[in-house]
């Protein structure tokens, strides 16, 4: 049988053998609901890339490009990392270069994976029907918060567990954990992560309105993959 694995910090991943395996980078708050959100209005491709700097390079090429850090968007740059920017009639046809704390780091760290998935609770269903599709043993990557574990990556991981655990055999303690997680929390999970310190910074920053938005299940069916430098819609 098949298995699927949990990494809740991206520190842990190197304890990972990724070859032949499916990594499904996970960063609820923002960057992977904003990838899917960007596709769903129509980007045609995205590249990740670890600084702003190289990020502004992308600018000459006619990319659209996005940095943030810390939850804010970084000074100098078309957008940052609230789904709600990634909705704007540009993006259509636009080709995009963007930067995050945790996301995009994870991205470049699943490298090794013979395939990179999006996830999100945006596009839970399709990433699982993906998923099994792929019939390859999966990893579950939470980006966490610079390199810490956070609540709200785990209980999304917890929530694909959930989702195939009649198709794949939950291969360890981390996946077991964030399964019963989510389903202690699956409920209200906008209640439950009033808790995490990402939401709290959330509410620091005036956003909270960007959490509501991530935590909606199912309404993209659509799965980002990375091939090559870029994601792009298989």
């Amino acid at each position: 049988m098949l298995k699927i694995q949990t990494v809740l910090t991206p520190l842990l991943l190197q304890l990972h053998d990724l070859t032949g395996k499916v990594v499904v980078v996970i960063d609820v708050f923002r960057a992977t609901s904003s990838i899917c959100v960007a596709f769903a209005h129509g980007a045609t491709r995205i590249i990740p890339v670890a600084t702003p700097e190289e990020c502004h390079r992308f600018e000459a090429e006619g990319f659209i490009c996005a940095a943030e850090r810390d939850g804010k968007p970084v000074e100098g740059f078309a957008l940052g990392n609230s789904p709600f920017s990634y909705m704007e009639s540009r993006i259509k046809g636009a080709s995009i270069a963007i930067t995050t704390t945790n996301g995009t780091q994870a991205i470049e760290l699943s490298k090794k994976a013979a395939v990179v998935a999006i996830g999100s609770f945006l596009n839970q269903k399709a990433l699982c029907d993906f998923l099994i599709h792929q019939q390859r043993d999966v990893v579950l990557l939470c980006s966490g918060w610079k390199n810490n574990f956070n609540l709200e990556d785990t209980l999304f991981a917890g929530a694909v567990a959930n989702e195939l655990k009649n198709d794949f055999a939950l291969a360890d303690d981390a996946t077991v954990a964030a399964m019963d997680l989510y389903t202690s929390a699956e409920k209200d999970l906008s209640l439950y992560l009033r808790k995490s310190s990402h939401a709290h910074r959330f509410v620091a920053l005036g956003i909270e309105k960007d959490i509501s938005f991530c935590l909606q299940q199912n309404i993209y069916n659509i799965v980002p993959v990375l091939k090559d430098e870029f994601l792009i819609l298989p």
